[in-house]
């Protein structure tokens, strides 16, 4: 196994502040992972156990923090969209005439959304797709429904002829 690479010098003294400015519970972990190694020397796997993260990811930190410095370790994780088609304008972009449509009193209807989103990307998309872009967009799908599906309609007109107030309208 080779040697392991070394911190920078200061390590210490840098990631000390930054653990009592991180603003979330993995920030804090991905930082004090570090200061565990610069201030004590531990082992990766003793770090992964005192953190509650894996070693392959202490092993990982601790490169980022040699490569990169302590932006590495503040901030968000990786997050994203990695597998998009489109990016958010774009698809904004693709829907407005459609959502223009249907804002006005008009049915959104999938089908031409999806003809026109597997033109802009070139390849054929399934239909959840689409239900995605909907609802990334503030859409969701809203049907009323003519009546109840429990309604008894005698039951109703009965209450209507026997009701305390009907015979007081009169």
């Amino acid at each position: 196994m080779p040697p392991r690479a070394s911190l920078p010098v200061n390590a210490a003294e840098t990631l000390a502040p930054l653990m009592r400015k991180s603003k979330s519970k993995a920030e804090f972990q991905r930082v004090q992972s570090v200061w565990l190694r610069a201030t004590l020397n531990l082992e990766d796997d003793q770090i992964a156990i005192a953190v509650g993260l894996s070693c392959n990811t202490v092993r990982c930190l601790h490169s980022r923090f040699r490569l990169h410095g302590e932006e590495a370790l503040i901030g968000i994780g990786r997050g994203g969209r990695r597998r998009q088609n489109l990016s958010v304008e774009q698809e904004d972009e693709l829907l407005h005439p459609f959502l223009d449509e249907a804002g006005t009193g008009g049915i959104l209807v999938v089908n031409p959304i999806k003809v026109a989103y597997e033109q802009a990307v070139g390849h054929v998309v399934p239909k959840s797709t689409i239900y995605r872009l909907l609802a990334r967009h503030g859409w969701r799908k809203l049907a009323p429904r003519p009546r109840h599906p429990k309604a008894k309609s005698e039951a109703q007109e009965e209450f209507k002829k026997n009701s305390p107030r009907s015979s007081q309208k009169k």
